[in-house]
């Protein structure tokens, strides 16, 4: 008997099936939850459900655009791009089953925005926030990320690259009410992190609000935080933590300057420093923590004596001068 094979596309037709076309990346892609399927293409009029699809389908140094308002899931990143929501109201991610909502891992080079978008946990294992593992540069702009909890995760935004140069950019941003930690900044080995942050609230964050955290195994980098026009207020109920709190027992060097901000009601510390770290404080106010600030074990805090470091519990002195050179 002769055998007789048809090409596969071939037989598709003959069999009535349709033969679904590829798909090409777009620089634009768009999501909705009124209307996105994840079988479309994610064009303007035929829209995708979730960032995940869309990310697949955005070219590299693309950009996904929220369509209105919804939950759009949990994205990884692995890719030069931009997930913005300009306005349409509340969009993001709902966080549960100790997953995290927007983990970055993007190559060398890569710089990732995220603008406009609301994290939330709902509990059923809790979760994190954000999670940067790779990539070059990290912006998040107008974003809102709370209520996220459960045992070992619980934290705003986790910044943990490996190697390389990586610079954070966080503004006009509330971080508050997570169990955990608001902003972790702990390099997973030698990395320079340059981070800044402009009107960004720390707010009731059951550790710490702002916590840089070098393991005594990492050789290498250097982490710089500046912190312009924010506060970190109610944070470290737990009892161990702070407002701001700077670890570093490993061999590099964390430069922290606060610049107008405010740390205030803390019921731990205020600003407490352990390690190889210098503080810096400008037109900033320290008042009404139970510890106001406290720099241990080759750490130093010095100030332009322009700021006010009134009512705390403890600690409550001037802070030493900055000694220009």
């Amino acid at each position: 008997m002769d055998r007789i094979t048809l090409p596969l596309t071939a037989a598709f037709l003959a069999l009535g099936l349709a033969v679904a076309p590829a798909q090409a990346q777009l620089a634009r892609t768009f999501v909705s939850a009124e209307i996105g399927n994840d079988t479309n293409d994610c064009n303007r009029l035929t829209p995708c459900r979730t960032f995940q699809r869309a990310h697949l389908q955005t070219l590299d140094a693309g950009e996904i655009t929220v369509l209105d308002p919804g939950g759009y899931g949990a994205v990884t990143i692995t890719k030069n791009v931009s997930i913005i929501n300009d306005g349409v109201g509340e969009a993001g991610v709902l966080v549960s089953g100790a997953g995290t909502a927007i983990t970055v891992n993007a190559p060398a080079g890569a710089a990732v925005t995220l603008r406009g978008l609301t994290i939330k946990g709902i509990g059923f294992g809790g979760g994190n926030g954000i999670q940067f593992n790779s990539g070059a540069a990290l912006n998040i702009e107008n974003c809102t990320i709370r209520n996220l909890n459960g045992t070992s995760v619980g934290n705003g935004i986790i910044i943990q690259p490996g190697t390389g140069t990586v610079s954070l950019q966080i503004a006009n941003t509330s971080i508050t009410d997570n169990s955990a930690n608001g902003i972790l900044i702990s390099p997973s080995g030698p990395t320079n992190v340059n981070a800044v942050l402009d009107r960004v609230s720390l707010y009731n964050n059951v550790n710490t609000g702002l916590f840089v955290d070098v393991n005594p195994t990492i050789k290498g980098g250097e982490i710089t935080v500046t912190v312009n026009d924010s506060i970190a207020s109610n944070n470290g109920g737990s009892g161990t933590g702070a407002g701001i709190l700077i670890q570093n027992t490993a061999l590099i060097l964390v430069y922290a300057f606060l610049n107008r901000s405010v740390v205030a009601t803390n019921p731990n510390h205020g600003i407490h420093a352990i390690g190889n770290s210098t503080v810096v404080f400008n037109q900033s106010v320290v008042w009404r923590n139970a510890l106001g600030w406290t720099a241990e074990s080759f750490s130093t805090m010095l100030s332009y004596g322009n700021n006010s470091v009134d009512f705390n519990g403890t600690n409550q002195g001037p802070l030493p001068p900055v000694t220009l050179k």
